[in-house]
């Protein structure tokens, strides 16, 4: 039977700031329909304000509205579809944002987190079932967030946007490998294949960066460049692993790095979701090295490079999406060397908030003074 809960719905893209007092996302009451075949009903613990997220709200990336946003959760499951065999009422899982169909080529290639049927039913806010779940008290339909739309008390999604994580775990803490983990660890183990040895610098240490510090520690990496424009983070890179830091600010930023490296990095892993950092992270790759870029920027944002050095240097530009996770895969593997305490992801929560603080929590976010604040939608 359909369910009635508090939620957060972005009305308004590109308000204007601060958030605390335009106040985008409004919080109201949801009618969730019940689950279909393939889907189940999660009541969420924690769901983690992103940078994603936030290029929604601040119109960076338009999306249908009014959506129900979140995408990085944890919570239980309280509720089953008739052809789901595999899971049960009660257990703890973790949302991971691209439920993949298992028959499209992506799929078939082994690349579940660029499904093609998943794609599109994101762009169009809806689960691969078809439509939403999802409707407002008078009736409107209301978009999902990437299939997921965890900033709210329960969560209708498909079986393949949850992966199931020990009980010991804690569940509201756990929302954190459903992105910022598999994100910025994926990107340098799995997307850039680091090796023990090699050299890596990580822009951008946000919380997804500062990931990206941590799965170059757990990779072996000797040496480990992190770049930020802020002093603190800087600071927190290096208690996390880091082995060099470099301010952004400085106009030798690029030269620094490339000295502290005998001509720059094997991998440069771009985590900021910015054109410059985009243009810092091409200067500071070695020849024959690599750009990875996992973050977003702002859509239509073009980052632009002198063909004739990318041909003479062997250079590699490639994409992450999902840090090229396979989410049933890699979502156990870090938590398990969580637990080990080789991956201290807990270090990164910096704040809880309620659903009364939400816009201001995105305001933190937006202005750089937040990591990873986990919304407690159910208290």
């Amino acid at each position: 039977m359909s369910i009635q809960c508090k939620a957060a719905v972005l009305r308004t893209s590109g308000a204007p700031r601060p958030f605390a007092d335009s106040r985008p996302i409004s919080i109201e009451q949801v009618t969730l329909a019940p689950p279909k075949a393939e889907e189940v009903l999660v009541r969420i613990a924690g769901a983690g304000l992103c940078h994603s997220d936030l290029s929604v709200i601040n119109g960076d990336r338009p999306r249908p509205l009014p959506m129900l946003l979140g995408h990085e959760g944890s919570g239980e499951i309280v509720e089953i579809g008739a052809a789901v065999t595999d899971l049960k009422v009660g257990d703890h899982v973790v949302f991971q944002f691209s439920a993949s169909c298992g028959r499209c080529r992506r799929c078939l290639e082994g690349r579940p987190q660029i499904c093609e049927r998943a794609a599109s039913s994101r762009a169009a806010g809806e689960l691969m079932a078809g439509g939403s779940r999802i409707t407002s008290m008078n009736g409107e339909v209301v978009a999902h967030h990437t299939g997921i739309s965890c900033m709210a008390q329960y969560a209708v999604v498909d079986r393949g946007s949850v992966v199931v994580v020990d009980k010991a775990l804690p569940l509201a803490d756990a929302a954190l490998f459903g992105c910022a983990v598999m994100t910025g660890v994926g990107a340098v183990i799995n997307t850039a294949r680091l090796r023990p040895g090699d050299s890596v610098a990580i822009i951008g240490l946000g919380g997804v960066g500062l990931n990206g510090v941590l799965g170059a520690r757990v990779g072996g990496a000797e040496t480990i460049v992190a770049i930020d424009l802020d002093d603190s983070k800087l600071a927190l890179a290096r208690e996390l692993g880091a082995t060099h830091t470099v301010n952004a600010r400085d106009p030798k930023c690029a030269e620094q790095v490339r000295d502290l490296t005998g001509g720059g990095v094997d991998h440069a892993v771009e985590l900021a979701g910015a054109i410059p950092a985009m243009d810092t992270a091409y200067a500071v790759t070695r020849q024959g090295g690599q750009v990875v870029t996992a973050g977003l920027s702002p859509s239509g944002a073009k980052f632009s490079f002198v063909h004739g050095d990318l041909v003479g240097t062997e250079k590699t530009i490639r994409g992450s999406f999902m840090g090229s996770c396979v989410p049933v895969r890699d979502i156990p593997r870090f938590v398990h060397l969580y637990r080990q305490g080789r991956l201290p992801v807990d270090r990164l929560i910096d704040g809880k908030v309620d659903f009364d603080g939400l816009n201001a929590g995105f305001d933190r976010l937006q202005d750089g003074k937040a990591l990873r604040q986990i919304l407690l939608p159910n208290g």
